[in-house]
């Protein structure tokens, strides 16, 4: 699968680098296209009935520039954005088809906006896909799910913000033919009333004696999957993610969960039947399926709405004979698998000895405080059951990955990546980690 998006800075709910360039300022899209192109027109003249009339924000073309780290296995030749070779970058779905991405430099808005349409030039040879996915900085400072500008319907994001970013997929089709991506010319409104803009970083923590920043808004969505390990070192996963021994992140089988390169994102809580839990980067797609979002609802779900939402494709395949009991790709599904666990999350994090049902929360569905795990020394923060050493070991926590941050609880002195402290953060029930090692807003004391 293809996925166009916009992505922001090495921390990827802060706009962490300058945009390139911001392209030119348009006042009308336009709608003449070079003879012999194949044109994915993604752009919709109107969404199902807004209940007001849509506010105009900003029209813009996309400056198609590849920069290297934001982008995986494309290159920029002949006046068109390519695959840069036959890499297959979907390791856990081991999806037959090359592709790779350009992820655009997020851009501001000049007022709040929730929707975003796509108009998108290319070449697309037959069997090849260019799809454009687009997210938004939401009020807590972490980004939206990907959402995609579907032909015939734009990207509609869940909270107007000021900032969005866009990415854009490349796959390649029959006989290994990849598309050209020549042009992108983007539009965004609001078509709901007006919220408070998104913040542009992180929140800053609150001066002691202040008030704390509330709780989760919105819970996070969790279902219970069948696990399995990916495995495959030495691979590129489907962000450019190159795979190493005892690695810590996890695949999901749809790109609108997909972090960028070296960031938590989009970050899982795992937890298996012996009561530990690890908190991993989704860094690739698969098992199986490439466009299963199945932690959405029907509403919003990409590919097999009729499911119920927590139910993987490949699970109903397996158990049911959904879809003749095949994938997404005509192949005979052989395990219920509904993610897969890099080599360190499987056996290190979860101590896991073969293949489980696990349950799953999808932290990015939740809103509140969060923060980034930044260990010293070892690849992952320890989770402890209580804020001391001394207390058992309970799961981990990879490097980069982002936790809901539930309390404060004083503990033993610990120093890290964020000074010497004594606060240990509250990440789930009887699950915490020290302060010093997590970059995070602070919260009420537990």
């Amino acid at each position: 699968m293809t996925e166009t998006t916009a992505r922001a800075g090495r921390d990827r709910g802060l706009a962490g680098r300058p945009p390139r360039g911001g392209g030119t300022t348009r006042t009308a899209l336009g709608a003449a296209l070079a003879a012999g192109l194949a044109v994915l027109a993604l752009l919709s003249p109107a969404a199902a009935a807004p209940a007001r009339a849509a506010v105009p924000g900003d029209t813009w073309i996309a400056e198609l520039a590849v920069e290297g780290g934001d982008d995986a296995n494309v290159v920029a030749a002949g006046g068109a954005v390519r695959l840069a070779g036959a890499t297959v970058r979907a390791q856990s779905a081991r999806s037959p088809l090359a592709e790779g991405e350009l992820l655009l430099a997020p851009r501001r808005m000049p007022s709040p906006v929730d929707r975003v349409s796509a108009d998108v030039t290319a070449d697309v040879p037959p069997g090849a896909q260019v799809t454009v996915d687009v997210r938004g900085l939401r009020s807590d400072g972490t980004w939206s799910g990907w959402v995609t500008a579907a032909p015939g319907g734009p990207a509609v994001l869940p909270e107007a913000t000021t900032q969005v970013q866009v990415r854009a997929t490349l796959v390649a089709g029959d006989h290994g033919a990849g598309p050209a991506l020549q042009r992108l010319w983007l539009s965004a409104d609001r078509t709901r009333a007006a919220v408070p803009a998104a913040p542009t970083t992180l929140p800053i923590p609150a001066a002691p004696g202040t008030a704390a920043p509330a709780p989760l808004a919105t819970p996070a969505v969790s279902s219970r999957v069948f696990a399995t390990r990916e495995g495959l070192v030495g691979g590129t996963t489907a962000n450019g993610h190159v795979i190493v021994n005892r690695d810590h992140f996890v695949a999901l089988p749809s790109r609108r969960g997909l972090s960028p390169r070296d960031t938590g994102d989009y970050t899982v809580k795992v937890c298996a039947p012996n009561g530990r839990c690890a908190w991993s980067p989704v860094w690739d797609v698969g098992p199986w399926n490439t466009t299963d979002d199945y932690w959405n609802p029907a509403a919003t779900r990409q590919t097999w709405k009729d499911l119920p939402q927590g139910t993987p494709q490949a699970q109903a395949a397996f158990q049911s004979r959904y879809n003749g009991g095949k994938d997404g790709f005509g192949r005979t599904v052989a395990n219920p698998a509904g993610i897969d666990l890099a080599d360190g999350t499987f056996y290190d994090d979860l101590a896991l000895k073969d293949n489980s049902w696990v349950t799953v929360t999808y932290l990015w569905t939740a809103t509140g405080p969060s923060g980034l795990a930044k260990p010293t020394g070892a690849p992952t923060l320890v989770v402890r059951s209580a804020p001391s050493d001394a207390s058992s070991a309970v799961g981990a926590v990879a490097g980069g990955a982002r936790v809901a941050v539930q309390c404060t609880a004083a503990g033993q002195l610990r120093s890290g990546t964020q000074g010497t402290s004594s606060s240990w953060l509250r990440i789930g029930p009887a699950q915490y980690v020290p302060a010093a090692g997590v970059e995070a807003p602070r919260v009420a004391s537990c």
